[in-house]
């Protein structure tokens, strides 16, 4: 090859070198981060707005429920701490204990993760208490937790499921992975005791 066509390719391989470098240390992250940053907010967003959306299509059944109960005048189906965070703080400690006893030392089940679900409550009556759950369990380990979950009372409701199989699984503190489990993400939450209503009427006098 001529001397002169070799420092042709050559200063092209230079100027497409040039281009690469500028693209990834200009226009890459003034425009492409950007927009996958973008994209998955969006996608989140999303993700939450389907959320609501199934939240909000249950909350007749929910609340014909609450009312049944409270017409009942027990107090055994909401939950007893008078506060979202007392109550917060009790769900997590009664999800520990239910991955606790079907999975003793966490041989087969784990709580990947736990956090409260915050934001403003929706309006009405019955305020929820919701909390955010990741598990990573075998498959027998996982219907135990959601079946001791659901029968608990006072009442619990696990809602928003997503799961995930895996062929192995690693439980935290366990350097051995377990063959067959599944990845569960769900929420859940119970309800506050409702204030009495009060009676703005005047007693009527004799």
């Amino acid at each position: 090859m001529p001397r002169a066509d070799r420092d042709r390719w050559l200063a092209l391989a230079l100027l497409l070198a040039a281009l690469g470098l500028f693209y990834l240390l200009a226009v890459h992250p003034v425009f492409t981060q950007p927009l996958r940053e973008a994209d998955a907010r969006i996608a989140e967003l999303q993700e939450r707005d389907a959320r609501v959306r199934a939240l909000l299509q249950q909350a007749p059944q929910i609340e014909q429920r609450l009312a049944e109960i409270d017409a009942r005048g027990s107090a055994s189906g909401f939950l007893a701490e008078p506060t979202a965070e007392l109550a917060t703080a009790a769900l997590i400690q009664q999800l520990e204990r239910v991955v606790e006893e079907v999975s003793p030392g966490s041989r087969g089940c784990a709580i990947i993760n736990r956090a409260p679900l915050t934001g403003e409550p929706p309006p009405g009556r019955y305020r929820r208490v919701t909390v955010q759950v990741r598990l990573r369990c075998g498959n027998a380990e996982t219907l135990g937790v959601l079946h001791a979950l659901e029968s608990a009372r006072p009442y619990l409701f696990v809602d928003v499921v997503s799961v995930a199989a895996q062929r192995y699984f690693a439980i935290p503190g366990n350097n051995l992975p377990q063959e067959g489990g599944l990845d569960v993400s769900f929420d859940l939450y119970g309800y506050l005791r409702p204030a009495p209503v009060a009676n703005s009427g005047e007693v009527p006098r004799g």
